[in-house]
């Protein structure tokens, strides 16, 4: 474990003293301690901290305050709020900060417990070593004309990678998202959201889409030498329903490739919808007749209805990351999870939840009946020759694990 730094923002004078005691039995923790929000803004001013552990209930400058003056530091620390209020209110002050690009590490409710501090400074330690989810590179703002990007995709500097999806009753990976990415010459690997601004700006969406779908058909067709069928999930903004053409083009193209309907899934992603509402039912629909599967993407944020849910043609619902983080120890979100696995499970949809991050989580979902997970305790997304391989050791291990060898894996 790296050397880390944090900072505790509590009024009362025992609770400081309690969670500062259980902070400073870690190896390489510094711990300084603040009673006052006030003071506590002006010591990240001076001093750059790791971690900030913080109340939300508190005299004069609040919990919330605090945040929002946190957020306006030029260095931003990691947060962990510690409180005795609501869930429901926990989790909108980590709306909150999050909405304000803070990293939110954990909530926990009082009192805590030493394994509760463990969990979260090796949380921070992942985080800061950049294996964990709460990693964040420093952003280089890219800047490219249209015929630059119409290049990158021609060249194949923009490409899939795919992140796996473990079955919750076999414990191995038997499906996959592609994500995009863009392998920069001057900076490096870039995430979709640095770039894909930049792409809905010049109108290159639907280049991509087919990029993306040429991309995830080749690694298919590579995966299957290997002896796996991995179907493939591939997002799709609805706005571009509202071309009639759309599904035709996509099955053409799919046919042409050599690959196959029913092992693609075009997940309708919430931040976009159709002008029209009829484009939005008749593209789903004509998706699902030339025999894709279909996603509803980020259930339970955005413009996602369960309203929607009953009435597109889907096969698979995906249930945002927001409402499984804490799932294990929020009473509301654990019911809000349970609620929408059953109604998926009614539906004959496929579940998969998106941002696993905690065994708890797992284990969580795993006792409500959800059928598949994604996140990074499964792992982060990954190239096409990268995820055979991991294919490859997954099926070694579950080998071992059934002949009963020593030193087997067991699938997670």
């Amino acid at each position: 474990m790296s050397h880390q730094r944090v900072l505790i923002l509590e009024d009362q004078a025992f609770q400081r003293g309690f969670l500062a005691n259980m902070f400073n039995a870690a190896p390489g923790v510094t711990v300084d301690t603040s009673g006052d929000a006030a003071d506590a803004i002006e010591m990240c001013h001076w001093q750059r901290y790791d971690l900030v552990v913080t109340d939300l209930m508190m005299p004069g400058v609040d919990g919330i305050q605090f945040i929002q003056a946190l957020a306006a530091q030029e260095h931003r620390p990691m947060l962990a709020l510690v409180s005795s209020v609501s869930q429901r209110m926990m989790a909108s002050a980590r709306l909150m900060a999050e909405s304000l690009g803070i990293t939110v590490l954990g909530i926990l409710p009082k009192p805590v417990s030493p394994a509760d501090v463990r969990e979260l400074l090796a949380r921070l330690d992942d985080a800061r070593s950049g294996e964990g989810p709460a990693h964040a590179p420093v952003e280089v703002p890219i800047k490219a004309t249209r015929e630059r990007l119409r290049r990158a995709i021609d060249d194949g500097e923009i490409t899939a990678w795919f992140q796996p999806k473990k079955s919750l009753d076999s414990g191995l990976v038997v499906a996959a998202e592609a994500l995009v990415r863009w392998r920069h010459p001057e900076h490096g690997t870039l995430q979709a959201g640095r770039f894909l601004p930049l792409i809905e700006q010049h109108g290159l969406e639907s280049a991509v889409l087919r990029h993306i779908l040429k991309a995830s058909i080749q690694a298919q067709a590579r995966w299957r030498e290997q002896g796996f069928r991995i179907p493939v999930s591939i997002n799709l903004p609805p706005h571009l329903l509202e071309r009639g053409n759309l599904p035709d083009e996509l099955l053409d193209l799919t046919l042409q490739q050599g690959g196959t309907p029913a092992d693609l899934c075009f997940e309708l992603m919430e931040s976009s919808t159709t002008h029209h509402v009829s484009d939005y039912y008749a593209g789903a629909c004509r998706l699902r007749m030339k025999g894709f599967g279909l996603a509803q993407d980020d259930f339970g944020q955005g413009l996602s209805t369960v309203h929607n849910l009953v009435s597109t043609p889907f096969t698979e619902v995906k249930i945002d990351g927001a409402l499984v983080r804490g799932c294990a120890r929020d009473p509301a979100l654990h019911s809000a999870l349970a609620t929408v696995i059953a109604l998926g499970s009614r539906l004959g949809l496929n579940i998969v939840a998106e941002g696993v991050e905690t065994d708890a989580e797992l284990a969580t979902l795993r006792k409500l009946g959800c059928n598949q997970v994604q996140g990074f305790l499964i792992s982060r997304a990954i190239p096409a020759e990268t995820f055979g391989a991991l294919l490859d050791q997954e099926k070694a291990a579950h080998r071992h694990t059934e002949l009963g060898q020593p030193g087997a894996l067991a699938p997670r």
